[in-house]
């Protein structure tokens, strides 16, 4: 199945079932692309405004960015389905097989990548909808903080499905470097998520 061109309907419920893909990377890759369109539709509510003439040219350079990150974040479903084949096959080895640990660490390294790109994407993300959430029609910067909260969601689910690899890989130079990339995306941007969330919040109630 082509995950991204699913229905709704079909990517729940093979997500719900006992099938090993998609799991938390696809779904991550999924809520990234979609908070990354909320902040998008923002973009695409402030273009041809009269109010938001001084900024048109910038929010036009952003809706394409966004546009290449929803499309970015959507293939990764498939090539996290992908790159958790080799992990599933390498759990199977019998474990008296001399080549065992190296397939499952050769694997698990594997693994790691397509999660930390949809961090990466988005940390990318967040920066745009911070713009969106700043100078764009206000009538919808609601959607904005909606857009953010869900790519901050991403973020974190992301990361765990690396922190769950990086756990058992037995380079642990290469596991630590892992983790602190992670870590610090977390950190940085899970707080640029959060500004976003109440200063759309606190708008509401002045």
């Amino acid at each position: 199945m082509d995950f991204a061109q699913a229905s709704c309907t079909e990517f729940v419920t093979v997500l719900a079932s006992n099938a090993p893909v998609p799991g938390g990377g696809g779904a991550s890759a999924l809520v990234g692309a979609i908070g990354t369109a909320l902040g998008n539709m923002v973009g695409s509510l402030t273009v041809g405004k009269k109010k938001y003439a001084d900024v048109e040219a910038e929010i036009i350079a952003l809706k394409g960015k966004c546009d290449r990150l929803q499309k970015d974040l959507l293939d990764q479903i498939a090539l996290d389905a992908k790159g958790f084949e080799p992990l599933a096959k390498a759990y199977g080895i019998p474990k008296d097989d001399p080549n065992r640990d190296r397939i499952l660490e050769e694997a698990t390294m594997v693994a790691c990548q397509v999660p930390m790109k949809i961090m990466e994407l988005c940390c990318e993300s967040l920066d745009a909808i911070a713009v969106f959430a700043e100078k764009g029609s206000r009538l919808a910067v609601s959607d904005a903080g909606c857009g953010a909260v869900c790519v901050k969601a991403a973020l974190q689910a992301a990361s765990l499905n690396v922190f769950i690899n990086t756990k058992t890989l037995k380079n642990r130079e290469a596991a630590e470097e892992m983790n602190k990339k992670c870590l610090d995306m977390l950190d940085k941007y899970g707080a640029l998520a959060d500004k976003i969330f109440e200063t759309v919040k606190g708008g509401f109630f002045k």
